[in-house]
């Protein structure tokens, strides 16, 4: 699989992110600060996952179609993939 510009740029954020949640804690900010920045991370890497098991699975579908395959398991890879992402 090839990972996109765009894949390497949103965790090129969360990266500049968990830097700046650090800062946060070496100048004491309030708990509930840190939490939501925290939270802001964790959506970012969440929504990065979904991307590249997205854009796998039509790639991995594509790939099984072409060759006259089932994309069955292809699916319920990609399915495992975000479930145990959680």
């Amino acid at each position: 699989m090839e990972y996109t510009p765009q894949m390497k740029n949103r965790l090129k954020r969360v990266e500049g992110q968990i830097r700046g949640i650090l800062k946060m804690l070496e100048d004491e900010k309030d708990c509930k600060d840190v939490i939501t920045q925290l939270s802001a991370t964790r959506t970012a890497i969440d929504r990065t996952i979904g991307l590249i098991v997205g854009t796998n699975l039509e790639e991995c579908i594509r790939n099984q179609v072409e060759k006259g395959e089932s994309t069955d398991d292809v699916v319920k890879e990609a399915v495992q993939l975000l479930v145990k992402s959680r």
